[in-house]
């Protein structure tokens, strides 16, 4: 179905974009995603994939808005306080873009429901704070061969990188997996959450957003994603920097 013509103006600055136009807009608005997380990464990401024109949005998140998240967290509102972040999110993408449908999902995201809460999806990005969650994730990505767009923060850092174990590079070779970016699950002391050591706000937004980047490349097909391939951000140098990583069996 051709876009209407209050699409064509809302999205005119793509459409008129080399490497997307009108037919990578069309790609967007009949891509279906799944994010999960409506906190520090999701906020960002929902934002500028609402605005982008995405046909479906799955949000998957279990927790409630609290007065600390704001801080960084900059889709829900003072007086969402209290209220499920899925359904904060939800109001505000059709706040923000009413072509869009948001699906509040408000259940926690494990191994025993990560495929059936990740299914008939074109693309997952993970903006979860839990690597128990982002290996679940990883797997049922991996099952069910879905693109998966992977970002953490902490502190005033990011990372992020984008996985897909089913697919062959340029010469053949499979994609690494998630297990040869992260080999062992490390000890819950070695990755303190935020409320216990912080994090920078506007690291979120960094992050967040790239993984929105992400995501608009694969959907419309333009340009090279992060695949074998870890971002890393120092927000307190503003530098960026890059690790190669490989299939390893």
């Amino acid at each position: 179905m051709a876009l209407s013509t209050e699409e064509t103006r809302r999205y005119a600055r793509h459409i008129v974009l080399k490497g997307i136009g009108g037919a990578g807009q069309q790609k967007l608005r009949s891509a279906r995603i799944a994010l999960v997380g409506a906190g520090g990464l999701g906020s960002p990401a929902l934002a500028y994939l609402t605005a982008a024109g995405i046909g479906h949005i799955r949000l998957i998140d279990d927790d409630t808005v609290s007065l600390s998240n704001l801080q960084r967290q900059v889709i829900h509102r003072s007086r969402d306080t209290g209220t499920g972040k899925a359904e904060s999110g939800a109001r505000f993408a059709s706040d923000l873009n009413d072509h869009v449908e948001v699906e509040p999902v408000t259940k926690r995201l494990d191994r025993s429901n990560a495929q059936a809460l990740l299914g008939r999806v074109d693309l997952v990005l993970d903006g979860s704070d839990s690597f128990e969650t982002r290996e679940a994730v990883a797997q049922a990505c991996e099952t069910l061969k879905v693109p998966l767009i992977s970002g953490a923060i902490t502190l005033y850092d990011g990372t992020l990188t984008v996985l897909a174990p089913y697919s062959t590079d340029a010469q053949g070779r499979l994609l690494p997996r998630f297990t040869d970016l992260y080999p062992e699950t490390p000890s819950p002391d070695s990755l303190p959450a935020c409320e216990e050591v912080g994090v920078l706000g506007p690291v979120a937004g960094v992050i967040g957003t790239l993984m929105a980047m992400e995501a608009i490349k694969l959907i419309t097909g333009t340009g090279e994603p992060l695949f074998g391939r870890l971002m890393v951000y120092d927000g307190l140098s503003a530098r960026f920097s890059e690790f190669r990583y490989a299939r390893k069996g």
